[in-house]
């Protein structure tokens, strides 16, 4: 499997060293090269991309804007002389972000990180859809998901459904705490996103920042669920609620 590559800069001695780079490595290819973003906009249509090399600051349309601007974007590397813009890459979820001028080392490192993410989303889109299976058997246990994937910085993570204990939202992400973890992992998301991956049937949102594993529930004392070491809320509207999932009768 080889990622195909356009390289897109204003600057040709940067196109022309990000095109070497790109045939230095087996696993890529170079599709293409463009020396703008109309351009590279124009190429985008013409066929499928799997891994864009973007240079930020060019004339007319800066790298970021493209990026925006693509309902699909494939995935990208941000190749700028602009430290300052870092902080806007990681927000646009990009693979990785260059320093020009760029080392075959660094370039390296940045192109097999593009290449695991795109291998792990290669073998996810292979697995069976958990939702048909449900739709098929909709009582059958075996038919339940048992882990989903979420992004955390430049990879994709595995959670085991049956290791969450509980979810936390924090404003543009969220903490899933794990049995097995010391630390939650931490992804940009929200608590909605997360809370459809759950199995309904397991998982209840208790407050409207937190989700929590019935089973791993040791203690309830007023408006206080105990989980371990964690004391988490629970909302008066959906105390009742959750009592009655727990089979507690007064």
């Amino acid at each position: 499997m080889k990622l195909r590559c356009l390289v897109v800069d204003d600057e040709r001695l940067a196109r022309n060293l990000l095109e070497e780079n790109i045939r230095q490595l087996p696993f890529l290819e170079l599709a293409g090269s463009c020396k703008n973003a109309f351009e590279a906009m124009d190429f985008l249509t013409k066929g499928v991309i799997d891994l864009l090399f973007l240079d930020i600051q060019m004339p007319g349309m800066t790298g970021t804007k493209l990026l925006r601007s693509l309902r699909e974007p494939p995935l990208v590397i941000l190749v700028t002389a602009y430290e300052q813009f870092a902080v806007e890459g990681y927000d646009l979820e990009v693979v990785d972000y260059l320093m020009k001028p760029v080392s075959l080392e660094r370039f390296t490192k940045a192109a097999y990180r593009a290449y695991e993410i795109h291998r792990q989303k290669q073998l996810l889109a292979q697995m069976p859809d958990p939702n048909a299976a449900v739709q098929q058997s909709p009582f059958s246990p075996e038919s339940q998901p048992t882990a989903f994937f979420v992004h955390v910085e430049y990879a994709l993570v595995k959670i085991n459904i049956p290791e969450v204990t509980h979810v936390e939202s924090m404003k543009d992400y969220v903490k899933i705490y794990l049995e097995t973890a010391k630390k939650p992992v931490i992804t940009k998301s929200t608590l909605k996103a997360i809370e459809e991956k759950l199995p309904v049937q397991g998982f209840m949102r208790v407050h409207k920042s937190y989700i929590v594993n019935l089973d791993k529930i040791e203690s309830i004392r007023n408006q206080q669920i105990q989980i371990g070491a964690f004391e988490i809320p629970v909302s008066e509207g959906n105390k009742e609620e959750l009592l009655q999932r727990l089979n507690f009768s007064k």
